[in-house]
C-alpha cells in the first residue's frame, strides 16, 4: 500500500504538543509546587577517590528550617538496572568528584544552600584511576566486590577483582585464518571524549514517601517511568505496586534521563522529613558533574584486506571509559557486539568490547546509544584503509557493505526486506556530488587562499538495544462524542511519539486527527506498561501496540453493530466515524452511538463502553551468545549515510559544514515534518560531538569544565548551510512487521557525522584526525605539525 492509500501515514501534521510549549501553558516538573514542600541540595565530593573518615552534620540539622539531613549511612542501597553497583548516597567511599556524600531538605533554597556549607567532612586522598589503561592495569580496583554485585547474567560479564565491568565478546569465522587470506594488514587507534547530554530542562525530581506506609508518589523528568518504579522499589526493597511514578512534559532526555537518577535520593528526604514532598533540581554544574555523560572510549583495529579491496579478517577492542558506576554503560558496551565494525560484511572477526571503571563521572545511554562513539573508529578506520589501498572510499565501502543473502558480525543474515546500506551511500554521495578524492596539486593550489574544501561521507547503522524480551502496550478508549483517548506508556520527549501514535490510531479507526488524543502524563497508576523510552524503538514497537488495539476497537464495534444491522461481523467495515455494510453502504451506526453501548428505542442496551487494548512485545530476538556473541540481537534495523562539505581556515582551524545530506532508509515516513526535525536536530547534535563538545579531567580526576563557559555545544552559528534529508521509502519490502514498513529514525541523524566530517578533512588537508573533537585548536594544531614533518 503506497502512502496515496493513507489517510493520516505520510502526512506532515504539527506535533499535538508544540501550541502548549510555545505558549507557555506545558507544566514540566521544574514548574511544580506541592503544599508543604521542602527543597534539597546536596553537598558533593571535592575529590575523584578518597575514604570519608568522617562526617559531622550537627550544625547543619541545628540550623532553624532544615527539616531532614542525610548522608550514606542513612541510605544503605545499591541501585542499577543492568548492573547494581551504584550507592544512592556514596558510603565510606567517594569515586568520582561530584559525587553526593549528604543531601539537606529545607523549607526553601537559601536555607539548604546554608545549611550545606555548614557539614563538615573529613577525607583520606586515594590513587585515581584515570585513564583507560590504569583501569585495565587493575592495580587499583574501584570496586573490590564486583564480583558480588547483581547483574542481568548471561547478558554481561564483569570480571572478579579486576575493573572490568562488563566484558562481552564477538567471535565468527577464524581470524587468522582471514589474516593469511589477506595481503596487507591494516592498524589504526581511535577515541571519543566524554560529553554532556545538555537537555534544557535538566533533571528535577518531587518524592513524597508515605510516612506510615511503603507508598511513594515520584513525579520526575524522566524518561521511563516504569523503569524508575521498578528500579526504586528494588532498591528500597518495597513492592512495585507503592511507587508512583508521574512523568510530565519533559524538556528533552537524549539518554540522559533514561533509568533511574534522583528519584531514589529524593524519596530517602521525604522519609527523613516525615512525608512531606521534597523536591530536588539539578543545576547546570550538576547536571555537567554529578549526572551521568555519554562515555569515553578508544577503539583500537586490526584489518586484513585483499588487493581488491575486499575485507577478510578483523580484531578490534573496543573500551569504554565508563567513569564510576556502570550500570547503564555495560547495556551501552553490548551494543558493539552487534554493531561495533559498521554495516560491512566481515567473515572473520573477533571484537572485544570493555565496560571499565574509572574516577570519572558516570555514563548512561546517549542518542545513538554507543553508536556515534565506534562509529566515529569505524569510519575513519574504513576511509584510512581505502586510502593505503589507493581505492576510492566510495568503492571500497560499495565493495564490503551488507546486502541481502550476508550476514552481520552477530549472524543475521540479511534480507531484501532488512534495508539497503548501499543505496543510502549512493544517495549521499550523488547529493554532494563525488568524483573522488582531491589530488594533493589541487590542495596545494587551495591552500594558497587561506580556506580549504573538502567532501566526504560515513556509513551507519543501528538496530534497538534492549532486553529480547522487552513489551510494550496501548489502551483506548472512546468518548460518547467518538473522541478516542489514547494511553501509552512512553514519554514524548521531542522526539514526536504522541503525534505518531495519534497517526496510527486516527488511520486503522478512520476517523480525522484531531479526534484522537494521546494522553501526555505518563501516569504508572493508570497508563499501560512500556519497557523504556529509549532506543529508537517506539515508533515500531508502539506502532504495533496502537494498531491493534485500534483494530481490537473496530472489532468491538463491529460485534455489535453486527446485532443491530442482522448480520455477520465480517460483512461489515468502517471509516468517516460509521460502521456500515460492506455492499449496502447505507446500513450504517455511527461511532458515537456505539461508544457507550448501543440503545434501541425501546431503551434496550447492548455492548458497553468502547475500551480496548494492545501489545507488542520484541518478536524472535535472543541475547547474544557469552563466547561468541551471536544470535538475534536487533528486532530492527535502519542503515543510512551522511554525505559531506566542509570548509576549513587553514590559520584558525575552524571547520565549518557547507552541506550535509543525510540519507536513511526508513521503510515509511509516518510524518515528515517529525522526521526532518529528528534529521535536523540530530546532524547539529552530531557536528557538536564532531566539533567542539567533551569533557577535560585533570590527572586528579577533577571535571575542568563543568559549564557552558568552557563546556560548549553548538550554536545557531554552526548550523550548516545546507541540510539534505534523504529518505529511502519502500515500505513493500521494509521489515513486514513494522507499522505500515516504518523503521526507527530517532537516534540515527547523530551516528557518524563525526566520521563524516573526519573523512572530509583528509580530503582537504591530506590529515588523518584519530580523536575528538575536531576543534579549532586542535584543527590548528595537526595543520601546523604536518607543516613541520614536509
Amino acid at each position: 500500500m503506497s502512502d496515496k492509500q493513507y489517510k493520516h501515514i505520510g502526512k506532515p501534521y504539527d506535533r499535538k504538543e508544540a501550541q502548549e510549549k510555545v505558549t507557555g501553558q506545558a507544566v514540566y516538573v521544574h514548574d511544580m509546587e506541592l503544599p508543604g514542600m521542602l527543597y534539597a541540595k546536596c553537598l558533593h565530593s571535592p575529590y575523584a577517590h578518597a575514604e570519608i573518615v568522617s562526617i559531622d552534620t550537627s550544625e547543619a540539622k541545628a540550623l532553624p528550617g532544615v527539616k531532614a539531613v542525610i548522608t550514606g549511612d542513612d541510605a544503605p542501597y545499591l541501585v542499577g538496572l543492568y548492573m547494581v553497583d551504584k550507592n544512592v548516597i556514596a558510603r565510606r567511599r567517594v569515586r568520582y568528584q561530584g559525587e553526593i556524600v549528604a543531601a539537606v531538605a529545607a523549607e526553601n533554597e537559601v536555607i539548604a544552600e546554608r545549611a550545606i556549607s555548614l557539614i563538615k567532612v573529613e577525607y583520606k586522598e586515594l590513587p585515581v584511576v584515570h585513564t583507560i589503561d590504569e583501569s585495565l592495569e587493575g592495580k587499583i580496583l574501584l570496586h573490590e566486590n564486583l564480583h558480588t554485585y547483581e547483574h542481568m547474567e548471561g547478558v554481561f560479564f564483569p570480571k572478579a577483582h579486576t575493573n572490568i565491568a562488563s566484558w562481552n565478546r564477538t567471535k565468527k569465522g577464524d581470524v587468522n585464518k582471514g589474516f593469511e587470506e589477506a595481503d596487507f594488514i591494516f592498524e589504526d587507534e581511535f577515541s571519543v571524549p566524554a560529553v554532556a547530554h545538555v537537555p534544557m530542562e535538566t533533571h528535577v525530581t518531587i518524592a513524597q514517601a508515605d510516612p506510615y506506609s511503603n507508598k511513594v508518589k515520584i513525579w520526575s523528568s524522566a524518561q521511563s517511568p516504569f523503569a524508575v518504579r521498578q528500579l526504586l522499589a528494588k532498591s528500597l526493597g518495597i513492592s512495585k505496586s507503592d511507587v508512583h511514578v508521574v512523568v510530565p512534559y519533559i524538556g528533552g532526555g537524549f539518554g540522559g534521563k533514561a533509568g533511574i537518577h534522583l528519584e531514589p535520593l529524593v524519596t530517602v528526604l521525604s522519609r527523613a522529613a516525615k512525608g512531606r514532598p521534597v523536591k530536588l533540581k539539578a543545576t547546570r554544574e550538576e547536571e555537567f558533574n554529578l549526572l551521568p555523560t555519554r562515555a569515553g572510549m578508544r577503539s583500537r583495529f586490526k584489518t586484513g584486506v585483499k588487493k581488491d579491496g575486499t575485507i577478510t579478517s578483523m580484531i578490534v577492542y573496543h573500551d569504554w571509559d565508563s567513569g564510576a558506576y556502570a550500570d547503564y554503560a555495560v547495556n551501552v558496551g553490548k551494543t558493539a557486539v552487534y554493531s561495533g565494525a559498521g554495516p560491512y560484511v566481515i567473515p572473520n572477526i573477533e571484537l572485544h568490547s570493555r565496560t571499565l571503571y574509572t574516577n570519572k563521572v558516570f555514563s548512561t545511554a546517549y542518542r545513538g546509544f554507543g553508536h556515534l562513539e565506534t562509529h566515529w573508529a569505524v569510519e575513519r578506520h574504513m576511509d584510512i584503509i581505502a586510502q593505503k589501498l589507493g581505492i576510492d572510499p566510495y568503492d571500497f565501502r560499495m565493495k564490503n557493505l551488507l546486502h541481502p543473502g550476508t550476514t552481520t558480525i552477530s549472524g543475521e543474515l540479511i534480507y531484501d526486506t532488512t534495508g539497503s546500506p548501499k543505496a543510502c551511500l549512493d544517495a549521499v554521495a550523488k547529493e554532494i556530488g563525488w568524483t573522488g578524492r582531491k589530488s594533493e596539486e589541487e590542495r596545494l593550489a587551495e591552500l594558497k587562499t587561506g580556506k580549504i574544501r573538502g567532501k566526504g561521507f560515513a556509513m551507519l547503522q543501528k538496530a534497538p538495544a534492549m532486553p529480547s524480551n522487552t513489551s510494550t502496550s496501548a489502551i483506548m478508549q472512546m468518548n460518547e462524542d467518538g473522541h478516542v483517548k489514547v494511553m501509552i506508556g512512553a514519554v514524548d520527549m521531542g522526539q514526536g511519539a504522541n503525534t505518531i501514535m495519534a497517526q496510527v490510531a486516527a488511520e486503522e479507526l478512520r476517523i480525522p486527527i484531531e479526534d484522537v488524543e494521546v494522553v501526555w502524563n505518563v501516569d504508572t497508576d493508570k497508563h499501560p506498561y512500556d519497557w523504556n523510552t529509549v532506543a529508537s524503538k517506539y515508533t515500531f514497537m508502539g506502532g504495533n501496540a496502537v494498531r491493534k488495539a485500534a483494530r481490537n476497537m473496530v472489532n468491538q464495534m463491529k460485534e455489535v453493530a453486527a446485532q443491530v444491522l442482522r448480520c455477520h461481523p465480517d460483512e461489515l467495515t468502517h471509516g468517516d466515524g460509521y460502521i456500515y455494510h460492506i455492499h449496502q453502504t447505507h446500513r450504517r451506526i455511527p461511532y458515537t452511538k456505539l461508544a457507550m453501548g448501543y440503545a434501541y428505542e425501546n431503551g434496550n442496551g447492548i455492548g458497553g463502553p468502547v475500551i480496548s487494548h494492545g501489545i507488542y512485545m520484541a518478536s524472535g530476538l535472543t541475547n547474544p551468545h557469552p563466547e561468541t556473541g551471536q544470535g538475534r540481537p536487533g528486532l530492527v534495523w535502519t542503515f543510512g549515510a551522511h554525505g559531506v562539505e566542509v570548509e576549513v581556515d587553514v590559520e584558525t582551524g575552524e571547520v565549518h559544514v557547507i552541506k550535509i545530506a543525510s540519507a536513511f532508509d526508513i521503510g515509511q515516513c509516518i510524518n515528515k515534518k517529525l522526521v526532518d526535525g529528528q534529521v535536523f536536530g540530530g546532524v547539529i547534535q552530531g557536528i557538536g560531538s564532531a566539533l567542539v563538545e567533551g569533557y577535560k579531567f585533570s590527572p586528579n580526576g577533577k571535571l575542568l569544565n563543568p559549564s557552558f563557559t568552557d563546556n560548549k555545544i553548538p550554536t545557531a552559528k554552526d548550523i550548516p548551510d545546507e541540510i539534505i534529508p534523504i529518505y529511502i521509502e519502500n515500505p513493500e519490502s521494509a521489515q513486514v512487521d513494522g507499522p505500515y514498513g516504518a523503521r526507527g529514525i530517532g537516534e540515527h541523524p547523530m551516528i557518524s557525522v563525526p566520521s563524516a566530517i573526519g573523512n572530509a578533512l583528509y580530503d582537504a588537508l591530506g590529515i588523518n584526525f584519530h580523536r575528538l573533537p575536531l576543534s579549532p585548536e586542535n584543527v590548528a594544531l595537526a595543520i601546523s605539525n604536518s607543516k613541520k614533518d614536509e
